[in-house]
C-alpha cells in the first residue's frame, strides 16, 4: 500500500487507513522500532497490570513471594520513642 507523507505542524507523517486499525486492534498508541532503514509498528495491546494475577499465583507457588527484608515490627533493636 502506497501512503502519502503529510505535514503534521513542524513534523510530518503518515495517515494509517481505518481498516488496518481495526485489523490490528490499534486504539491509541504503537511501539515504533528501526530495522535495518526500515519503520517497524506494533500495536501495543496490553492493559496496565494485565496479567498481574496469575503471574502473583505463580510466584506463591514457586515460593517466589517471600519478604526480602525483615518486616518493621519484628525488628529486635528497634525501641519506640513516647
Amino acid at each position: 500500500m502506497l501512503v502519502s507523507v503529510i505535514p503534521i505542524g513542524n513534523s510530518r507523517g503518515i495517515r494509517i487507513p481505518k481498516s488496518i486499525l481495526q485489523q490490528l486492534k490499534i486504539e491509541e498508541k504503537v511501539e515504533l522500532e528501526i530495522h535495518d532503514k526500515e519503520l517497524l509498528l506494533r500495536p501495543i495491546n496490553r492493559k496496565p497490570r494485565e496479567n498481574w494475577a496469575e503471574a502473583f499465583i505463580k510466584m506463591h507457588e514457586n515460593g517466589d513471594d517471600k519478604l526480602l527484608i525483615k518486616d518493621f515490627n519484628e525488628q529486635d533493636d528497634f525501641q519506640w520513642e513516647w
